[in-house]
């Protein structure tokens, strides 16, 4: 991992008004072509990558906790070491993403220091706990299949250094998504132990998966311009279309159920109907107020300040070698 830079964290000069950079800027977006950092942007579309590239950032990063729950109780050294690959992708993509959200201006100690205080959101889906190893399956299908309807889109996203890093993303998140699956059929084919708490975990982890996706659009205020800008492709009551219907086929090869009521076959449409959401838990939980907020950002945080050691010892050791390089080029 790269080295943090050791300077206070510094808010961004806004771009002044510029008529060409305007009407480029313009031009890029009607054609469907990609905004690269050097290019002329307006002050929104830069504060909205912005916050949405470190939420992404920082879900990945605090993504990775649920999961390191489980890698000293794996129940074989195969799945140890398939579930420390997960983990470990989890961590290079909140590196690739903070890195994407650098070249907008903002500083990688200043995306830390807002996640580490609480100001920052992350998704609320990892506010949950993960009491049983079949959530380990969970995750992977429901949770990380959410962020595969949700991403692949991103990777055609306006800016270039977003939807670059997606592609390596979404790839990796394909492999989980196996994984969690392949869980998820191991324990739905074994005891009856097994199916029930496979099944008992897919109850909980369903309605949240499907929340992952935003609030509904009539209740999403960014999203339209997220689309005109072409950063989004789809809206978020589409993509939890999407989703949906990929599942009900998925859950009858597992041979387990989805723990909604109303989900049937809307000849008509050509998908399936669903139930409502419990909208007010999602807000409970993004405001703070989850089963699991107030550790997720506790051992963040620790692990911030415990790491401090490694950070000042990788500047001090960059610095040395450009002090090196500068005697070697003055000789």
């Amino acid at each position: 991992m790269a080295p943090a830079a050791t300077s206070k964290p510094s808010k961004t000069a806004e771009l002044p008004e510029d008529p060409a950079g305007r009407a480029r800027f313009d031009e890029l977006i009607a054609a469907d072509q990609r905004v690269e950092p050097t290019d002329w942007m307006p002050e929104a579309y830069r504060k909205t990558l912005v916050r949405q590239v470190s939420q992404h950032a920082h879900s990945e990063i605090i993504g990775m906790q649920p999961e390191g729950n489980w890698i000293t109780r794996a129940p074989s050294l195969k799945r140890k070491a398939i579930l420390m690959a997960k983990v470990q992708d989890e961590a290079g993509h909140g590196l690739y993403l903070y890195s994407a959200a650098q070249t907008l201006g903002t500083p990688r100690e200043q995306m830390t220091e807002d996640l580490i205080s609480g100001k920052a959101k992350y998704s609320s889906i990892f506010n949950y706990p993960t009491p049983t190893w079949a959530d380990m399956g969970s995750i992977g299908w429901l949770v990380d299949g959410a962020a595969i309807c949700n991403q692949v889109p991103l990777c055609r996203a306006s800016y270039g250094p977003y939807a670059r890093a997606m592609v390596r993303v979404c790839k990796e998140e394909s492999f989980h998504q196996r994984q969690g699956f392949e869980i998820l059929l191991h324990l739905s084919r074994g005891t009856k132990e097994q199916r029930e708490m496979a099944q008992e975990s897919v109850n909980r982890w369903y309605a949240p998966a499907l929340m992952m996706f935003g609030p509904p659009d009539g209740d999403s205020p960014n999203s339209a311009q997220s689309m005109a800008w072409n950063i989004k492709r789809f809206s978020n009551d589409e993509l939890r279309q999407r989703f949906v219907d990929m599942l009900v086929p998925q859950a009858e090869v597992l041979g387990l159920t989805l723990p909604d009521p109303d989900l049937k076959w809307n000849e008509e449409r050509g998908h399936y109907d669903f139930g409502d959401l419990d909208w007010d838990e999602f807000y409970e939980v993004l405001k703070g107020r989850g089963p699991a907020n107030a550790i997720r950002l506790e051992r963040r945080r620790t692990a911030h300040e415990e790491g401090a050691w490694v950070r000042e010892a990788a500047a001090a050791y960059a610095e040395r070698r450009r002090v090196a390089a500068e005697k070697v080029k003055a000789a």
